[in-house]
């Protein structure tokens, strides 16, 4: 079996209790070395496989060659496995290969997620996710997605914002953004959420300090109804016309 793991933003108490059970199912941990060091302590002396950024492609070929041989693998992920993570990659490369091996998707919560319940609430309404890393998918494209969130009104969770390689994209973001949304419009900013240094800030986007986000950081755009009260983020539902 080859498990597809989903580890959380970074703390025990948000990992599910299915990716503990089978972490300690499997006989090899695979992952990006960062992740291995958030769950040191599960893994014991068992074997692992790891590598650094970028080395996704052959991390999965490992984790896939230890499961063709009869172990239980498990390959794990931050956050949610199939939001930015390996699960994709892995059905994708178990076709290529037409291996015949068991795979299980074991979900976790994604940072968006795990940001919005310290934040608040703000995701009670329609939203969708935008990563701004431009190594996969090409800027133009994003762009697109960006313009038609905006304009749709979507609540917008940006991934990796801003890096050293990439620091105007988020700008690039929000400018598209604001071609319609208010720059009064409330931002919710997740860093580092569920580890050591986590910050939470509500903010707009006429007053966000682009320096203080990076790629651990989740930004959420509100949409035209998104308030803040009593350090609070919400994005109402509907049910004001209810009650």
């Amino acid at each position: 079996m080859l498990y597809v793991i989903g580890i959380g933003p970074g703390s025990r108490e948000l990992m599910t209790q299915e990716a503990i059970d089978a972490i300690d199912k499997a006989q090899v941990i695979v992952g990006y070395k960062t992740y291995l060091a958030i769950v040191a302590d599960m893994i014991g002396d068992k074997p692992t496989i790891s590598n650094g950024m970028r080395g996704e492609i052959e991390r999965c070929e490992k984790a896939i060659d230890e499961a063709e041989k009869g172990q239980d693998v498990a390959i794990i992920s931050s956050g949610d496995a199939g939001i930015y993570g390996m699960a994709g990659l892995i059905l994708e490369l178990v076709d290529k290969r037409d291996s015949d091996i068991k795979v299980k998707i074991i979900p976790g919560v994604t940072a968006s997620i795990a940001a919005a319940a310290q934040l608040g609430a703000p995701l009670m309404n329609d939203f969708c996710h935008i990563s701004l890393s431009d190594h996969m998918t090409p800027w133009d494209v994003i762009q697109d997605r960006i313009d038609a969130a905006a304009k749709s009104d979507f609540v917008i969770c940006l991934y990796n914002p801003r890096s050293r390689e990439r620091p105007t994209l988020l700008r690039e973001a929000l400018n598209i953004i604001t071609k319609y949304k208010s720059e009064d419009t409330v931002v919710g900013i997740g860093k580092d959420v569920a580890r050591e240094n986590e910050i939470e800030k509500i903010t707009t986007i006429k007053d966000l300090d682009e320096t203080e986000i990076n790629m651990t950081t989740i930004v959420i755009v509100g949409n035209k109804h998104t308030y803040e009260s009593h350090g609070k983020m919400i994005t109402p539902r509907g049910y004001e016309k209810r009650l």
